[in-house]
Order: C-alpha cells, then sequence, then structure tokens
C-alpha cells in the first residue's frame, strides 16, 4: 500500500525525488502580497478585487509563505511568444508516443494544446483487454489524485462568496469534529497544502475490507476519524488524502450540496466537461478505461497483469478517483486560465507555489507548481496501480500537455519527453 502513495506524488514531479516522509516547512519573509498581486493583475484585466482580498486572515502579515523560484507578480497569461515551431515539437511528440506504444510501453490517451487548442491528440492501447476494446480520445481515464484540482478550485469559490477563510480552523466549519486537536488547530490552508499533519486513509487497516462499499465523502472519514496528527500543523509537508476528503466536508458543510453536485455545478458544467465525474463502478458507465496493474492488493509486484478493481473505491472523491477525458481536462485548464472559473487574484493564488517540497517544486493549492529550464509547470498528477495521469500547463509558453494512462506508470516517460521536447 506505500507503494500506491509514492505513486501519487512522483507522477507530476516525473523525475523530481519522492518525498514519501514530512519534509520542514522553511521560515520566509516572503508575504502574500496582495495589494501588489491586486494592482498588477487589475491593471491588465481591468477587473474589480475579489471579496477574500479584504480578509484579514489573509492580508495578514503574520502568515507567511516560502520563497517562490518565480516573481510575485508573473501573470497566468503572459504576453504570447510563438515558439521555434508549433509543428517541430507536435512531430517530436506524435514519434516518441508512438514508438512507446509500439514497444507497449504506454497505452492511454494524449493531447497536446498550444493557446487552448488542440496541437496533437492520439489514443493507444486497450481500455478493455477482455473485450479488445480499443482506448479513445473519449476514453475516460481514473484521474487518481487529479481530482485535488478541482476541490482546491471549489475552497476559493466558496472563499470568494465569502463563506470561507483560507487561514480560518477546520472547527469553524465542521464544529462536530471528533479530534479537538485538528479542529483547533488546522487551517484550510495547511489542508490545501499538505502541511496539516494529517495522513493518508490508504494507511487503514480497513481500507482494503471496505474500499468497495465507499459511495460517499462521509465514507472515506470512516477510515481516518481516529487518526492523530503525525506533526504540529504547519510544521512539515506530507501529502495527504486524508486532508483532502476534509477539504469535501467542508464544501458539503458551507454549500448545503454533496461535493459531487457543487463540483458539477460550480466547475464542470461551466468548463463544458460533459464526461468528467466520480462515477460509481457499479453503473453502467460507457467509455470507461479499466486500469491494469502488476501490483496486488499491498502493493507488491504480483508477477502478472490483472485489472485493478478489486483495489479501487466505489466511488472517487474530493481527494482523487474521478474520471475524466483529456478533451474535458483541456476544457477546465481552459477555463481557469481564462478566469471563467475564478477571478484572476483567486486563480493567481491558486497556481502559486506555497510550499517547497523539493529543487525547484512548490507545492501550491491542489497544484505543484514547478521550474523546468526557467519555465514554469504547473499541475497536478495521479497514480495509483493501473492509474496514471498527468496534467501540466506551461503559462509562459502557452502550451497544455494532457497525459492518461490504464496502467502503472506508462504516463511517466510521456510526460518527461513532452516536458523535455516543449521547455528545450
Amino acid at each position: 500500500m506505500k507503494k500506491f502513495l509514492v505513486s501519487i506524488l512522483i507522477l507530476t514531479l516525473a523525475g523530481t525525488a519522492c518525498l514519501s516522509s514530512p519534509a520542514p516547512v522553511s521560515p520566509t519573509s516572503d508575504v502574500l502580497q496582495q495589494e501588489h498581486v491586486t494592482q498588477n493583475l487589475a491593471t491588465e484585466t481591468q477587473s474589480p478585487p475579489t471579496p477574500y482580498l479584504t480578509d484579514t486572515a489573509l492580508a495578514s502579515t503574520e502568515v507567511q509563505l516560502p520563497p517562490s523560484p518565480y516573481p510575485m507578480n508573473t501573470a497566468l497569461r503572459p504576453t504570447k511568444t510563438q515558439p521555434p515551431s508549433v509543428d517541430d515539437h507536435v512531430s517530436e511528440i506524435r514519434s516518441f508516443v508512438n514508438g512507446q506504444a509500439d514497444d507497449h510501453q504506454f497505452s492511454g490517451t494524449v493531447l497536446v494544446a498550444y493557446q487552448g487548442t488542440s496541437v496533437f491528440q492520439a489514443a493507444y492501447g486497450l481500455a478493455d483487454r477482455n473485450l479488445n476494446i480499443s482506448n479513445k480520445i473519449e476514453t475516460k481515464y481514473n484521474l487518481g489524485s487529479m481530482d485535488k484540482m478541482f476541490t482546491a478550485v471549489a475552497i476559493l469559490q466558496l472563499v470568494e462568496q465569502g463563506k470561507l477563510s483560507i487561514y480560518a480552523k477546520v472547527g469553524e466549519y465542521l464544529p462536530d469534529y471528533p479530534d479537538p486537536e485538528i479542529a483547533s488547530t488546522v487551517t484550510i490552508h495547511e489542508l490545501l497544502t499538505h502541511t496539516s499533519g494529517m495522513g493518508n486513509y490508504f494507511d487503514s487497516p480497513a481500507y482494503l475490507d471496505s474500499h468497495d462499499q465507499i459511495r460517499s465523502i462521509d465514507d472515506y472519514f470512516s477510515l481516518f476519524i481516529d487518526t492523530p496528527l503525525m506533526f504540529p500543523a504547519g510544521s512539515q509537508f506530507a501529502y495527504s488524502n486524508s486532508g483532502y476528503i476534509v477539504l469535501g466536508m467542508i464544501i458539503e458543510a458551507l454549500s448545503g450540496q454533496s461535493y459531487y453536485d457543487f463540483v458539477w455545478e460550480h466547475i464542470f458544467e461551466p468548463s463544458g466537461m460533459v464526461d468528467t465525474a466520480c462515477y460509481e463502478l457499479d453503473g453502467d458507465v460507457l467509455d470507461l478505461a479499466i486500469g491494469y496493474t502488476s501490483l496486488d492488493r499491498y502493493g507488491n509486484d504480483a508477477g502478472q497483469i490483472n485489472d485493478n478493481f478489486s483495489m479501487l473505491p466505489m466511488r472517487g472523491g474530493s481527494a482523487g478517483g474521478g474520471y475524466s477525458t483529456a478533451p474535458d481536462l483541456l476544457s477546465f485548464s481552459n477555463a481557469l486560465l481564462n478566469y471563467q472559473l475564478l477571478s484572476p487574484e483567486s486563480t493567481l493564488l491558486l497556481m502559486k507555489g506555497k510550499v517547497q517540497i523539493a529543487d525547484n517544486v512548490q507545492y501550491a493549492y491542489g497544484f505543484f507548481d514547478r521550474v523546468v529550464q526557467g519555465y514554469r509547470k504547473v499541475g497536478h498528477g495521479g497514480g495509483f496501480p493501473g492509474i496514471c495521469s498527468i496534467l501540466s500547463i506551461y503559462p509562459e509558453l502557452d502550451y497544455t500537455a494532457i497525459v492518461l494512462s490504464n496502467s502503472d506508470d506508462d504516463c511517466v516517460d510521456v510526460d518527461e519527453f513532452i516536458m523535455a521536447t516543449l521547455t528545450e
């Protein structure tokens, strides 16, 4: 099971050291600088400030974030510069992915977009090996932890609605939370940045016995309800699926909707994402890719390939496990960068790295923020036996790359090649 958790983090880092143990959060003098960010974006977009900018907790000089490797006022949509040749990049990427597929090293879908429009998309391998059904562009893949991006957007939407403060404690929104330490010390900011000290529900001995009964956010909560914090909130970084389940519970408490209904109404539908949802696996869902893995229930190499249904929750949630297609994820990226989901100020806050977790890699709110060859690579990945998915946004280069696979780690080499090609 530990191997499952390693893959979740390493997918987005794609070659960066895997952080399986807590990492200290370093002190810094870099504060949010909201007034400077607001002025910069207002000049560019002429949009009014969002409600949360008046939140005294956000503006407090006592709240400090780790330094960013790029300037605070870097716009998400900088002045566009034509790369040497989009066609050359596409040709290189197509040739590499075709080779990977021919060598049986990739099964899935790849989409590369420039200026928001797809310039390359192709599907390879089989979605269902028993029935010999091929993967297609419209195939829905399990996203793993990529759902954390949606959860973070939903939280900032509630901030903009004036229903939530980023630096408020969990207990303010979940007054009946059973662990008084978590309720009174852990903030929303710490849940979003994996610095809460909470762990992973996959570690629960009950997970493998109850995974097929999970159909709601509350069903996940029972797996870690009695688990104490690993360290004082805010002191270290440790990737936490349990923390994102708590964020889902807060979204439900403040919105009066289920997590699933909220993200559909406020994220998927406005983005034009028609094939994205946390589908129940025993439902009749068309074009669903079956994940295939050589790992057993405990993360050990089983020596043979099997489907991964015996390890998946019956329904994904706010920490991961939803399904989507490559075109839908491009629609999400476009909606986000065009400020259709959040204001410019909130979008910048969402995607700006806050906690240093490796060289040139920071965690933001539901997004990794990485610098490669001087260019930002912002997005998230998802990994689990039979699941490998990555969304990568290159703001300065105006590219978006999506790699979805129904195998253990097929997406990593493809994503790394795309990254090297676009940033060379």
